[in-house]
């Protein structure tokens, strides 16, 4: 089985990934497999941009096909912030929550929407990204302990839980990561038969 590695260290994003891509013939491997591995900057001013400088430094760094995510929370009501500062909008899960919900406070438009963009490089260069989004609302409270980040206060249109709720098995069908991911899916198998090697 052949690896591909994905550029984080974060267990959460990990196990996530391994679930998306459980049926395809690939072992994913992260970061923290290659312990002298530089910590990569986001210096980018789009998810595009961040996601492409993260693949493509996994990949020159491990000498491997590898991909990476950039994704974040964009709420209508405070102009798409945090957007690409989403995981450096405050020190921790509960405190990026709680900026969120006092920023917000009782405005009644809860719109946001999280953004996933995906990139894949291999041999030194990036060869697509793919963007996934799922729109929904902010709750005026957490739900929940499933999954991490901005989950519990995110409640998907067409649902009345938040992914803080949601079963992962449903989450992991419906999210912005998954809508992402089958899109860098489809591709491989549709329209890159050359890399049959690299992920067969």
């Amino acid at each position: 089985m052949a690896q591909i590695v994905a550029a984080t260290c974060n267990e959460h994003k990990l196990n996530e990934y391994r679930d998306l891509l459980k049926d395809q013939k690939v072992e994913v491997v992260g970061l923290n497999a290659y312990k002298k591995c530089p910590e990569i900057e986001e210096t980018g001013a789009t998810f595009e941009e961040n996601a492409s400088i993260k693949a493509l430094a996994a990949n020159k760094y491990c000498d491997i096909p590898a991909f990476a995510d950039d994704s974040g929370l964009e709420v209508e009501a405070l102009g798409g912030a945090p957007g690409i500062q989403s995981a450096r909008y405050a020190d921790s899960d509960s405190a990026r929550i709680a900026r969120i919900l006092n920023e917000l406070g009782d405005n009644p438009n809860r719109q946001a929407k999280f953004v996933c963009v995906i990139a894949i490089a291999i041999n030194g260069e990036v060869i697509e990204t793919f963007r996934g989004e799922v729109s929904g609302v902010i709750t005026k409270e957490p739900r929940g302990s499933n999954g991490f980040g901005y989950d519990p206060i995110f409640m998907p249109d067409g649902y009345d839980q938040t992914f803080g709720e949601l079963d992962a098995e449903i989450k992991n069908k419906i999210s912005h990561r998954a809508r992402a991911f089958q899109k860098a899916i489809e591709f491989v198998e549709d329209e890159m038969s050359v890399l049959d090697d690299d992920f067969s």
